[in-house]
């Protein structure tokens, strides 16, 4: 796996734990750029919307559209993730401390 693969499956773990964080498990793409960031993940709008878009397909997350932005609501699959209770490939395993 080079780096790219590796820092966007760390993207999609950070944007999973983000979603399970949140009382409705809801977070618009703006959002999740200011979490990425503060994890020194400082990707452009475009990036962030791929990594929502791959973590849909993957069954991690719904997406939903208001206008212009796109909304990621997390998915049982994406909690039980999270919680490691099951392992989704193409998105980083949490760690024990987690």
């Amino acid at each position: 796996m080079n780096w790219e693969e590796k820092n966007a499956e760390d993207g999609r773990l950070v944007i999973l734990k983000e979603l399970a964080a949140q009382v409705d498990g809801r977070l618009n793409e703006v959002s999740l750029m200011n979490v990425l960031d503060a994890f020194a993940i400082k990707r452009s709008r475009n990036w962030v919307r791929t990594q929502m878009r791959k973590l849909a397909e993957l069954d991690a997350v719904r997406i939903t559209e208001a206008g212009t932005v796109m909304i990621a609501q997390i998915t049982s699959l994406g909690r039980n993730h999270v919680e490691r209770r099951e392992i989704i490939d193409g998105v980083s395993r949490p760690s024990d401390d987690a």
